[in-house]
Order: structure tokens, then C-alpha cells, then sequence
């Protein structure tokens, strides 16, 4: 793909990522969701996303059972899109 694709409109869609383990500096693919939420600012219904590779999985769920904030952890279908931020970047 070039600039005069994308000008001409002929570039295909651009290549799906793989969605990315939410632990700093884990580049790993995502095989777990981790459903949490801040009863101090979400309403109770609200739930946000952290990805986890199998090696994160446990650590990171750790982390928001200790604070309080784990709901519950599914497995991540692959042909899934989250749209969430990594760790410290989900507001």
C-alpha cells in the first residue's frame, strides 16, 4: 500500500491486530477479559476490560481482587474487537 492508494481509495482495510495482554510491557496475544469495575466512580452495572495473556492471567486478577474491583474473567473470543485501553490507560 502507497499514498496513492489510500488517494484513490483502493487500499483494503487495514490488517486486524491481535488483541494485546494489558500487563506493562507484555506484548503477548490476549486470551482472557477480566471484567472489573471502581464502585467508587461506576455505576454498578459498568464494567471495564483488561486483556490477559495465560501467563498474566492470574497476577492481573490478583491485582483487582485485592483492590476490590474483579467482577469476573472470560475467555476472549478472538474474532472479538474490546476497543480498551491497557492497564493505567483505561479511564
Amino acid at each position: 500500500m502507497n499514498i496513492f492508494d489510500l488517494a484513490a481509495g483502493t487500499a483494503g482495510p487495514p490488517p486486524a491486530m491481535a488483541a494485546m495482554c494489558s500487563r506493562k510491557a507484555c506484548r503477548s496475544e490476549a486470551s482472557w477479559q477480566l471484567l472489573w469495575n471502581n464502585p467508587k466512580i461506576h455505576t454498578p452495572e459498568r464494567r471495564k476490560t483488561w486483556l490477559a495473556c495465560d501467563d498474566h492471567r492470574d497476577w492481573l486478577e490478583d491485582y483487582l481482587q485485592t483492590r476490590g474491583l474483579w467482577k469476573e474473567t472470560l475467555v476472549l473470543d478472538s474474532g472479538q474487537d474490546t476497543g480498551r485501553a491497557p492497564v493505567g490507560q483505561d479511564g
